[in-house]
Parts: structure tokens; sequence; C-alpha cells
């Protein structure tokens, strides 16, 4: 069921600062004048099941669930931004959302730390990581959208773009619930529409299935083409060592999330001491669990994702601590985003193709030669599909 609530009296819906009491930017002149919240839940083609499934700590995924923030301005902008959430948290997000939104009305959009800050402290008691900050990233990021359609510039070009591209691999088509010949029909499907990597699964209980599907995919795509593996933290520190002795031969440009992924001084061995490169860092939630792994330099590649760290403004507090340590950067899912964040680092990243969102948005992203090219639309250049609207559980819309 969807519920329309509209919250329209009060100083805080006026769009008068002076009667809110909050302090505004010099100059800024354009006020928020409308936040609309929706929770919305996408059913995944086929359930999805990676190691931790096969190990019995998770049931396989069979949907996702987003929040999406719509924010308008007194100027008639608009800004869009999600967060999400696999298996369980996605109602908490929205609630949580729904408590602290309204602290936008009235307020310049141009401001985005100043509100991030604000938010963050609104849910102070809750914390500064997990749930609670991947609920303010809807938020944050939709401010950055409408500050790059402000300026006419896709959002990457508003950051500072290095590059009109970036290097893309797939992983959507290579989970361990994948038959081993559907899996080699999938890398040979993304190679040929433009993709330049591929990601497979491992963590099999049975090690001699992870070999069996390395060796298979590695003949498909030749030796020259950059392949990947994601254990999904399921190994031990000395499983993890030995399969990564094991998979050297193969030229991996990443072995991912070989160990729990806390485990700073696990990854830390592994990075000192196997040839293969280290990535991890896509399931922690926030900037100071992300600076523990590089103070260590724990790993050699980097996987922030922007929702789970708190958005965009944390986001790129992370990527500045991570270029000075010399870290490569990788950034987890929703290519949508991170496509632009990837496009502003220094040092040439990686972007993951997946294509699970795809039907939330009425533009695609475009593959070529191995790289996914950063869109010239304004902001993150992405608009809302009525199959998102008709997808929609709830939604609150709050201001005016």
């Amino acid at each position: 069921m969807t519920s329309e609530t509209t919250t329209g009296t009060g100083p805080a819906a006026t769009g008068d600062p002076a009667a809110t009491g909050r302090p505004t930017a010099s100059g800024a002149g354009d006020r928020i004048r409308s936040v609309t919240l929706s929770s919305v839940v996408l059913p995944l083609p086929t359930a999805i099941s990676d190691a931790k499934v096969l190990a019995g700590r998770q049931r396989p995924m069979t949907e996702v669930v987003l929040l999406f923030a719509e924010i308008r301005s007194e100027q008639g902008l608009e800004g869009i931004g999600f967060s999400y959430s696999k298996r369980a948290g996605g109602p908490a997000q929205y609630a949580h959302a729904k408590e602290v939104a309204d602290l936008l009305i009235g307020e310049d959009p141009s401001a985005i730390p100043r509100l991030y800050e604000r938010l963050l402290w609104a849910g102070a008691s809750v914390g500064r990581s997990g749930l609670a900050t991947q609920a303010l990233a809807a938020l944050d990021i939709a401010l950055w959208d409408m500050k790059a359609k402000r300026a006419s510039l896709p959002l990457a070009g508003l950051l500072g773009a290095h590059r009109g591209s970036v290097r893309t691999y797939n992983t959507s088509g290579g989970f361990l619930n994948a038959p081993l010949e559907e899996v080699r029909e999938n890398a040979a499907r993304s190679l040929d529409a433009g993709i330049g990597g591929i990601k497979i699964k491992v963590g099999h209980p049975d090690a001699a299935v992870d070999r069996a599907r390395v060796s298979a995919v590695r003949e498909t795509i030749g030796p020259d083409t950059p392949l990947m593996v994601d254990a999904n933290q399921q190994w031990d520190r000395t499983t993890a060592l030995r399969m990564g002795r094991w998979l050297e031969p193969f030229d991996l440009v990443w072995i991912e999330e070989p160990l729990d992924a806390y485990d700073v001084e696990g990854h830390k061995h592994l990075a000192d001491t196997l040839d293969t490169p280290i990535a991890t860092g896509e399931m922690l939630a926030s900037v100071a669990e992300h600076v523990r792994l590089i103070d260590a330099r724990a790993c050699d590649i980097i996987q922030p994702d922007a929702p789970r760290v708190g958005g965009i403004t944390q986001f790129l507090r992370l990527a500045a601590l991570a270029d000075h340590a010399g870290l490569q950067l990788a950034p987890h899912f929703a290519m949508e985003i991170h496509l632009h964040l990837a496009a502003a680092y220094p040092r040439e990243p990686w972007v993951e193709h997946f294509d699970w969102l795809d039907p939330l948005f009425e533009q695609r992203l475009e593959t070529k030669d191995g790289r996914m090219l950063v869109p010239e639309r304004p902001g993150l250049g992405i608009t809302l599909s009525e199959r998102c609207r008709a997808l929609t559980r709830d939604t609150v819309t709050l201001g005016r």
C-alpha cells in the first residue's frame, strides 16, 4: 500500500529561513521546498546465491529494497538520490529518513556538508554508521544531483572529472547459483557488450568447485581479459592464503573479500604476502571503518559504497584518504552513482557493472571498448521510470 503524507504547516514549511532561525549561506538565493521519500521493492529475476548462502549464513537474495529521495527547490530544481538494502533493513532506512528529512525544508540546498551534519546530529543517538547514515545517503546524493544540475554539469564534471569513461567489469553473471556453462556464456556476452572485465564468485564449500570455475572462465575469456574473483568473506586466514597462492597463475586483477570484512590484520597479511592484489571495503558502513583499512595498508584496492557510508559527502572524504595512501579504487554496486565518483578519482579506477537496477531508470549507461561512459546529462543523469513508481510500497512528501 502507498501512503501520501504532506507536511505543510509551521515556519519550516514557509521557505522563509528567517522564520526557521536556521543559518543561511550568503547569497544562496534558493531554498528546499519539499522532500519526497519512497520505499521501492525491486524483485530480482532469479534468486541470487553467493558463498554466504552456501555457508548457511544467509538466505538467497530475491529482491533489493531501495530508499529514493526526491528533493525540490523553490527555483524548480530537483535532485534524485537513493540508498538500498539487501535482505533486511529497507523499512528501517525509510523510517529513519522520514524522522529527519523535514530538517531540510527551507534550507540552502547547496550547503551540503552543513546539511549532512545537521541530519547526522538529528539522529546521533543511533550512531554515525550503518543503517542510520545509509538512510541519510539518499538525501545527500539527491542534494549533490541537484547541485550538479544547477551547474548544468554531469556530477563527474562538477566534482572535477579526470576522465570521461571508466574501466568496467561485470559481476551479475558470475554468482555461485549459476551453472558453470551459464557463467561462461554470461562472461562472453558481457565482453561482447563492451564490458572490459569479468568477476566471478568463489568461496564454495568445496574448493574444487572454485578451481573448476576459475579455470573454465579464464579459458573462456582468454589470458588477456581482466578477471577478478570475490569470496564474500567466506575464507579463514589459512584457506585464503592457500587459495590466494593457487590463484596467482591466473593473473587476477584482484581477490575480493577473502576474509571477514573487519579482519584488518588478516587482509594486511594477505596484501603483504600475495602477488595478487587484495580488494575489500564494500561491507564497511562508515568512513571511520575504512580508515582502519587505509592506515594499515590492509588492501591494494578499496571498494567503498557511497550509499553504505552515508552518501557522496562521506565518499569524497574517504576517496581523498585512499588517494593519499596510494590505493586503487573500485566502488561497489550502484554504478549509476559510482561511475561519476570513479571518474573523479585521480588514479585509474574500476566501476562495477550491475544491471539489476536498470528497470528503475529511464536511461541506460553505455559501455564501449571495456569502459563505461560518463553520461553528458546534468547531475547523475537519471530519471525514475514508471516501473519504479509501480514498485513503490510507501511514499511521503514533506514540505509543499
